[in-house]
């Protein structure tokens, strides 16, 4: 496995992004579209998933990092609440729904899995680097 350069980079980062683009296939569409509040929740929450883990990486520090995955982590449980909205008003499938609290529950594990490295590792992040 190469050094991570960029965000972009970062398997979580990606699945975050996927899991906003599938969030936003959703609210697009049919029922959804009704349900202004709803949409701008979850459109915002499954959208802080993927942004702190981006801005976390951006200030170059694990302390700053594994702060900004906790707030990553709770906007995946948030956005997953939110789909059990939406399919408790029948905006989604069931099947949908959990195709897609899947990936929340997979993007949780790894976001606990790097907060955990994080916290061991002797590497304290870029801005340490040269001091």
């Amino acid at each position: 496995m190469g050094t991570i350069q960029n965000f972009e980079d970062l398997i979580i980062w990606q699945k975050s992004r996927t899991l906003c683009q599938e969030i936003f296939l959703l609210i697009m569409n049919g029922n959804f579209l009704k349900d202004f509040a709803l949409i701008d929740q979850i459109n915002r929450s499954s959208g802080s998933v993927m942004d702190n883990i981006a801005e976390g990486f951006g200030r170059m520090g694990n302390n700053e990092f594994i702060n900004f995955l906790t707030y990553s982590y709770a906007s995946a449980t948030e956005s997953k609440s939110q789909l059990y909205r939406a399919l408790d008003r029948n905006y989604i499938t069931k099947e949908k729904s959990e195709e897609l609290i899947d990936l929340i529950e997979e993007i949780k594990k790894i976001i606990n899995a790097l907060i955990s490295y994080l916290r061991k590792t002797d590497l304290r992040g870029q801005k340490f680097k040269y001091r």
